[in-house]
């Protein structure tokens, strides 16, 4: 089965070292960006494909509008780099246009109609749904789909895949 490893914003910003983003996670599962790194050049040498969602991609950005210097240049720079090989799917990124589905009017009213009761229920932001409807994308094209984040609730979202079980033997 395929691998997918989905970026959530705070992994995102942690690995391409947003200040005051150095790191993510709670107090007994803390990522910097030696861990966020490892991780990361674990999956590409495994074969994975990157997943950066759209939500990410505009919630870095806002973060990368934040930073002072030209840092915030050589950041915005670093981010529209990996949007550029997202468009041209140079691997081990997906391509954007992979996530179309998931902007059309379906999608869009389902959000719509059940994000106000997770809000209320979970605290989950509007962003990590649709982060999650990402995962389930993949989950359903027949990928392994992995949310990297350091927060767990969004992580308890993440598509759990079926076991395959081996079809029994007939006895003789």
């Amino acid at each position: 089965m395929k691998k997918v490893l989905i970026l959530d914003t705070s992994m995102f910003c942690v690995w391409l070292q947003v200040p005051g983003y150095e790191s993510c996670g709670e107090t007994h599962d803390i990522w910097n960006f030696e861990r966020v790194n490892q991780k990361i050049t674990d999956e590409i040498e495994n074969q994975s494909t990157l997943i950066l969602p759209l939500a990410t991609f505009i919630e870095t950005g806002n973060h990368i509008s934040h930073v002072s210097g030209n840092l915030r240049y050589m950041l915005a720079n670093q981010l529209c780099h990996i949007l550029h090989k997202c468009i041209q799917q140079e691997e081990p990124w997906a391509a954007f246009s992979e996530q179309v589905d998931l902007w059309n009017d379906e999608t869009l009213t389902r959000i719509a109609t059940e994000w106000p009761d997770l809000a209320v229920q979970s605290g989950l932001s509007i962003a990590d749904a649709t982060i999650i409807n990402v995962a389930h994308f993949y989950y359903k094209l027949g990928c392994y789909a992995e949310i990297l984040t350091g927060d767990a609730g969004l992580r308890a979202y993440e598509p759990v895949p079926t076991e395959i079980r081996p079809v029994p033997r007939r006895r003789k």
